[in-house]
C-alpha cells in the first residue's frame, strides 16, 4: 500500500512539473517550433560551416544566426516598414489611372458564355457613371486598406517572431548534434523499432515541405518582385510578398501578375504589358511548374488542400511564421498516418 501510494506521489510530481514547464514555454512554443524546423532543414549547411570553422561549434552558430537574420528577419522587417508607402503608391496609380473615367469593355467581354451580358452592362454602367465609378472604388478600397493594415500587424507580429526564432536557433545550432541524440533516444523509448523509420518519415517530410513548398514560394514572391520592379509596377515589394502568400495555393501567382499585366495595358504600356506575360508565364509560374516537383521530391509530398489548410490555419493559430509551421505539422502529420496506417492496409489487400 505504501509503495502504491509512493507511486502516485512521483507520478503527481512528474505531471505537476510537466505541466508548470509548459506553461512557462507555452509564450515561446511557436519560436521554439520553428527554430527545429529551420535548424533541422538547413543542418546540412551548418556542418558544412563547421567544417570550413575547423569544428568551431559556437563560430559556426553565430554565423548561420546572422545569415538567418539577414536572409529572413531583415527582407521582413524591410517589407513591414515599406509597407505603407508601397500601399500609398499602389492606391495613388489606381487612382490616377481611373481619373478620366473607367474605359468601356472590350467587344469580347458581352460574348462570355453565361456572364457576359451582365457584366458588360455593369461595366458600361461604370463607365458612363463618374459617381458609380466612385461608389465601386470606395467599396472595393475601404476593406483593401482594412486588409492591408491588419497584413502591417500580421508583418510587424512576424519579425518579432522571426526574430525570437533566430536567437533560439543560435542554441540548436550550437547544441544540435547533443539535442538530435536525446532525441533520437527519447523516440526509441516511445516506439521501440518504430523510431528509425518514424524519424526518417519525420525528416524527409519536413525537408519536402521547407524546400518543395516554403522554398519555391520564397523563390517566386522574389522574382515576382524583381520582375514588378522592371516593369514599373506601383508596390511591386507589396506584390512580391503577395505572390509569395498566393504561390502555396493552386493558380495563386496569376492572379498577381495578371492583374499588374491589365494595369500596364490600361496604362498603354503594352511592351511592359507583353513583357510581364513573358515573365510571369515562363519565370513566375515556370518555377511553380518545374522547380517546386524537384524540390518536394527530395521529401514527402502534400495534398494541396492540406497546403491551404496549413498555410491559413497556421496564420490564425501561430500568426505571421504559421505559413512555414501550419503546412509543416499537417504535413508530418499527414505522413506519420500514412506510415501507421499503411501496413494495416496491405495486410487487409493480402
Amino acid at each position: 500500500m505504501e509503495t502504491r501510494v509512493e507511486k502516485m506521489a512521483q507520478v503527481a510530481a512528474i505531471v505537476t512539473l510537466v505541466v508548470g514547464c509548459l506553461l512557462v514555454l507555452q509564450p515561446f512554443v511557436t519560436a521554439l517550433l520553428c527554430a527545429a524546423i529551420v535548424c533541422f532543414s538547413t543542418w546540412p549547411v551548418y556542418q558544412w560551416l563547421e567544417q570550413r570553422l575547423g569544428g568551431r561549434r559556437t563560430l559556426a552558430a553565430l554565423l548561420m544566426t546572422l545569415l538567418l537574420i539577414l536572409v529572413v528577419v531583415l527582407p521582413l522587417a524591410l517589407l513591414a516598414l515599406t509597407l505603407a508607402d508601397n500601399v500609398t503608391a499602389l492606391f495613388g496609380q489606381v487612382r490616377e489611372l481611373f481619373a478620366d473615367g473607367l474605359p468601356k469593355p472590350p467587344d469580347w467581354v458581352a460574348s462570355l458564355p453565361l456572364v457576359g451580358e451582365g457584366v458588360d452592362g455593369w461595366w458600361r454602367g461604370l463607365a458612363t457613371s463618374e459617381e458609380k465609378l466612385g461608389e465601386a472604388l470606395k467599396r472595393v478600397a475601404q476593406p483593401m486598406q482594412q486588409g492591408l493594415l491588419n497584413a502591417g500587424l500580421i508583418l510587424g507580429e512576424g519579425v518579432l517572431q522571426l526574430s525570437l526564432t533566430a536567437f533560439i536557433a543560435f542554441f540548436f545550432y550550437r547544441d544540435g548534434a547533443a539535442l538530435m541524440a536525446s532525441a533520437k533516444s527519447a523516440t526509441h523509448r516511445v516506439a521501440g523499432v518504430l523510431a528509425p523509420g518514424l524519424l526518417q518519415t519525420v525528416g524527409g517530410t519536413i525537408q519536402g515541405v521547407v524546400y518543395g513548398i516554403v522554398g519555391t514560394a520564397i523563390a517566386q514572391g522574389l522574382v515576382a518582385f524583381i520582375g514588378f520592379l522592371i516593369a514599373g509596377v506601383p508596390g511591386a515589394a507589396l506584390l512580391g510578398f503577395l505572390t509569395f502568400l498566393l504561390s502555396m495555393v493552386p493558380v495563386g501567382p496569376p492572379l498577381i501578375w495578371a492583374g499588374a499585366v491589365i494595369w500596364l495595358a490600361f496604362k498603354s504600356s503594352t511592351g511592359w504589358a507583353i513583357f510581364m506575360v513573358i515573365w510571369g508565364f515562363f519565370v513566375i509560374s515556370g518555377i511553380d511548374n518545374v522547380i517546386k516537383p524537384l524540390l518536394i521530391s527530395r521529401g514527402s509530398s502534400l495534398p494541396f488542400v492540406l497546403v491551404m489548410l496549413g498555410v491559413f490555419g497556421g496564420v490564425f493559430a501561430f500568426g505571421f511564421v504559421g505559413i512555414f509551421l501550419g503546412p509543416t505539422l499537417l504535413a508530418v502529420g499527414y505522413s506519420l498516418v500514412r506510415m501507421w496506417t499503411q501496413p494495416a492496409a496491405d495486410k487487409t489487400a493480402g
